[in-house]
C-alpha cells in the first residue's frame, strides 16, 4: 500500500506540474524586475492621465508595459507590442505606462505605439509592482488576476505568441 501512494503521489505531482510549464505561468526560478503577482489579484490599475483614449477593459485580458523613452529594450520592444496590440485586440487591452512627464512621451514619435498609452508620473502603479527593471510587461487575465509577468527577453522566459495564445486559451471564461 505504501508504494501504491508514492506511485500516485509521484504521478499526480508530475502531471500538475507539467500542466503549468508552456504558459510559464509558474516559473520559481525566473529573475523578476518586480514583486511577483503571479495567480494573485492584480493590483489596482491607477494612471494620472490617458494619452489616448480610454480603454473598454470589462471582460477582457490586460497587457501592462511599464516602459520609459530613454530606455532602449523599451523602444525596441514597441514594434513586437505593436504586433500583439493587433493581433490580440479583440481579446486584450494593451497599456503603455510610464512615469515620464506627458511632454517627454508624446515626444516620442519613432518607434509609433499604436496601443493605449498613459502617464503615472507618482509611479503609484511601479512602486506598487517593485518595478526595477523596464521594459516589464504584466498580462492579467478577465477575473482580474495575472497571469503573466517579467522581463519580455528574458531568455528561456521570453513573452511570445505561443505564451499569450496559451495564456489566452487557459484562462479565458
Amino acid at each position: 500500500m505504501n508504494k501504491s501512494f508514492l506511485l500516485l503521489a509521484t504521478f499526480l505531482s508530475f502531471f500538475l506540474l507539467s500542466q503549468n510549464i508552456i504558459a510559464q505561468d509558474i516559473t520559481p526560478n525566473k529573475k523578476m524586475y518586480g514583486k511577483s503577482f503571479y495567480h494573485q489579484k492584480a493590483p489596482e490599475f491607477v494612471v494620472e492621465k490617458w494619452l489616448s483614449d480610454v480603454p473598454d477593459m470589462k471582460g477582457k485580458f490586460i497587457m501592462i508595459d511599464f516602459w520609459a523613452t530613454w530606455c532602449g529594450p523599451c523602444k525596441r520592444s514597441i514594434p513586437q507590442i505593436n504586433e500583439w496590440y493587433n493581433k490580440y485586440k479583440d481579446r486584450m487591452v494593451v497599456i503603455g505606462v510610464s512615469d515620464e512627464p506627458e511632454a517627454k512621451v508624446l515626444a516620442l514619435k519613432e518607434p509609433k505605439k499604436e496601443y493605449y498609452s498613459a502617464i503615472d508620473t507618482k509611479k503609484r502603479m511601479s512602486k506598487t509592482y517593485e518595478v526595477s527593471g523596464i521594459p516589464h510587461i504584466v498580462i492579467i487575465d478577465p477575473q482580474g488576476i495575472v497571469r503573466w509577468q517579467g522581463f519580455p527577453f528574458l531568455a528561456g522566459y521570453e513573452l511570445t505568441d505561443e505564451v499569450i495564445d496559451e495564456i489566452l486559451e487557459k484562462y479565458s471564461k
